[in-house]
């Protein structure tokens, strides 16, 4: 039996079977020892293989026995053991980051290290600015100077409320027919933005911290949101339209990357590094660095290339490149 992992709470997954059942599942304990280097083997988004079980003593009615090769997955360093990864979604066709100037503030090396692991799956992002009724004038041309400089570097960016409706419509049409993870903050209103975009869901949202502008909890697992309200009791398997909703999160630790690899996942770091004088050049402090010309002549934000700097000085033990 297979199917498609559409929940993980962390110690139990519920799989939508080719036959539109919905199952609950476990792994079985020698699946951790299969060198999966991960706080989660098995991720929101991957198609597995199921044994069904006699043992009914837990509720069990399934255990996962295969996970199916994936073709990316949205991948970061675990908060609590910093040797492993945590994978955020497998088998997506692209992310939504939803970020916010304010209400919380959405760091800048925050966006540059998601997209740059974005990048280095090939997974497209499309930036959400949220929250743009909330906004004072000095705030809002900060938002639009954001929105201008992630634009240049070759990313859509779209100015949204997710309170109002603002923008909704014209996010919609490019949701159909494909996989995406919504990602973000903790309280940049991921859990509004899909009430407002599946009002069948309902989910649970909170107000921000007044006292340290930070945002709080509401999701506590991943789970696959059909677009469709026909997906939940199973009647329509072959649906395309998919939102994976996932916890929020403070940092994006960048896992399984080399130095010499992170410029290529800077769009136009890529771009000037073909001109420098040094085939293996930083970007740091060689002569005849095209990188940082640019830099120096503004064609490269200095936020961007601080962002590039910091993953740079990641030290990272142990690195783990094999399938996780």
């Amino acid at each position: 039996m297979k199917g498609l992992v559409i929940k993980n709470t962390g110690s139990w997954y519920t799989v939508l079977t080719d036959d539109g059942l919905t199952v609950d599942c476990k792994i079985k304990g020698n699946f951790r020892l299969r060198g999966i280097r991960s706080t989660n083997p098995v991720a929101v988004g991957d198609r597995v293989s199921l044994a069904p079980t006699l043992s009914q003593g837990e509720g069990t009615s399934a255990f996962i026995t295969e996970i199916e090769d994936r073709r990316n997955y949205i991948i970061r360093k675990s908060i609590n053991l910093s040797k492993q990864s945590h994978i955020i979604a497998a088998n997506v066709d692209q992310a939504l980051l939803v970020v916010t100037v304010n209400y919380p503030q959405t760091s800048t090396t925050f966006i540059d290290r998601f997209l740059a692991s974005a990048e280095a799956y090939r997974i497209p992002v499309i930036l959400l600015f949220n929250k743009s009724d909330l906004l004072d004038k000095d705030e809002l041309h900060y938002q639009q100077m954001m929105m201008t400089l992630y634009d240049s570097v070759g990313y859509q960016c779209m100015a949204i409320s997710a309170e109002t409706g603002e923008g909704i419509d014209q996010l919609k049409p490019l949701l159909q027919d494909k996989i995406t993870v919504l990602s973000g903050n903790s309280g940049v209103g991921k859990s509004t933005l899909i009430n407002r975009l599946v009002p069948h869901v309902n989910l649970r949202t909170a107000d921000i911290s007044d006292a340290h502008n930070t945002g709080m909890h509401t999701t506590t697992f991943s789970e696959m949101i059909p677009l469709t309200p026909s997906v939940v009791d199973g009647s329509d398997v072959n649906n395309t339209s998919w939102l994976i909703d996932t916890p929020g999160i403070k940092g994006f630790g960048t896992f399984d990357m080399e130095p010499e690899e992170i410029s290529g996942y800077f769009k136009e770091i890529f771009r000037f590094s073909k001109d420098c004088r040094f085939s293996n050049c930083t970007h740091t402090h060689e002569p005849g660095c095209a990188v940082l010309k640019a830099l120096d002549e503004h064609y490269i934000a200095e936020s961007r290339y601080q962002s590039y700097l910091s993953m740079l000085n990641d030290k990272e033990e142990g690195k783990y490149r094999e399938a996780y």
